[in-house]
């Protein structure tokens, strides 16, 4: 650590709490009341008999996720208020001093307004698939006859995985009675 930045440190804390630890409490409280709101929901949910849910029932799953939530919290809140401070973002191989690429945030979301209309007259499948290449298009993909193949697997796999595996069925639009 450089002296300029030990002597920043030193003269942060001297002045009361250290302003990062601010926020990260913050983000611990805010854990803490995403687990509180999870736990109560999960208190609201109707009671199912166990002939039709098994032995676990449809609470469990919440109120797993509500007390990892405020676990979560507790911990972190112990961690910041013992000093424990997160690290800042480096970055990877990404230039944090670079303008923001405006042309592909437009591009993405176009792409996603695109999927919202097209959805239900075309259906998931079709409007996935573009909604995907898209996507790649946007984010700075050229090798499009690949990206299609790509979004074309994509979309019709997680059509079939919603329908079989969680049983819900995406709209099928044109191709209704194919898939």
């Amino acid at each position: 650590m450089s002296e300029t930045t030990t002597d920043a440190a030193q003269s942060a804390e001297g002045q009361g709490e250290h302003p990062a630890s601010r926020a990260e409490l913050l983000v611990c409280g805010l854990l803490a009341l995403l687990g509180a709101v999870v736990l109560i929901d999960a208190t609201t949910m109707a009671d199912l008999p166990a002939a039709e849910t098994g032995p676990i029932g449809p609470k469990a799953v919440p109120v797993a996720v509500g007390i990892g939530l405020l676990v979560c919290a507790v911990v972190l809140a112990i961690d910041v208020l013992r000093g424990g401070r997160g690290e800042a973002e480096s970055g990877e191989d990404i230039d944090l001093d670079a303008p923001v690429d405006w042309r592909a945030v437009l591009l993405v979301i176009a792409f996603f307004l695109a999927n919202a209309v097209l959805i239900e007259p075309l259906g998931w499948a079709i409007s996935g698939a573009i909604l995907f290449w898209g996507t790649a298009f946007a984010l700075g993909s050229r090798n499009w006859l690949r990206d299609a193949a790509v979004s074309v697997v994509l979309s019709v796999g997680s059509f079939y995985a919603f329908a079989y595996g969680l049983g819900i069925i995406l709209p099928p639009g044109v191709l209704k009675g194919i898939l």
